[in-house]
């Protein structure tokens, strides 16, 4: 059995974008992945401060913003962490 794979396009801002050196990127993964498979990836790849980011932030996944890691990434995630002001 062979794995669907799409291009999760993951975009960056603030403090995320800091720690990825980029403000985005596409991740090949499946395209069922939760968004935990999603931040594993993240932390491999760019260690711990995403890990530290990842630790607090909210994604935009299909312009719904959630916290909850078993939610599927789909084509496009945007990691939010926390902002000052307003």
């Amino acid at each position: 059995m062979v794995d669907t794979v799409t291009g999760i396009s993951v975009r960056y801002f603030a403090a995320a974008a800091d720690a990825a050196g980029c403000t985005k990127e596409t991740l090949d993964l499946p395209t069922d992945a939760p968004l935990d498979q999603v931040k594993t990836a993240l932390v491999a790849k760019y260690g711990a401060d995403m890990e530290r980011v990842l630790s607090v932030a909210a994604f935009l996944v299909d312009s719904e913003l959630t916290r909850d890691l078993t939610r599927t990434a789909g084509h496009q995630v945007d990691v939010l962490p926390p902002f000052a002001g307003g």
